[in-house]
């Protein structure tokens, strides 16, 4: 299950040093809005390896800009309260997959 974040939970997830794939969207994102499902479908996949979380950056511009997000949607990996991966476009749900499992 994909959760909801803003900031603050955001930033507390960091500290606890989780393993964290978080997709950063936007309501008015057609290529966001496609990838929803495939990330609901990849968090029951690696449910247990990963926390999977969205962030709308129109509601959290300070995340968007402190990750230089400049396009959307934007897959990024943390692990140990490190970025550990990036992914920006739509793909499918393989190369997502692909991706993930890299840096997970």
């Amino acid at each position: 299950m994909v959760k909801t974040f803003d900031g603050a939970a955001f930033r507390a997830a960091m500290e606890e040093k989780k393993t964290l794939v978080v997709d950063f969207w936007a309501t008015w994102c057609g290529p966001c809005r496609m990838l929803a499902p495939v990330m609901e479908k990849l968090s029951e996949e690696f449910e247990g390896q990963a926390e999977f979380v969205k962030i709308d950056v129109d509601d959290n511009p300070d995340l968007a800009r402190e990750y230089s997000i400049m396009s959307i949607p934007c897959v990024m990996v943390f692990k140990g309260g490190a970025l550990a991966g990036k992914n920006v476009g739509f793909v499918p749900q393989s190369a997502m997959k692909e991706f993930i499992e890299k840096h997970i």
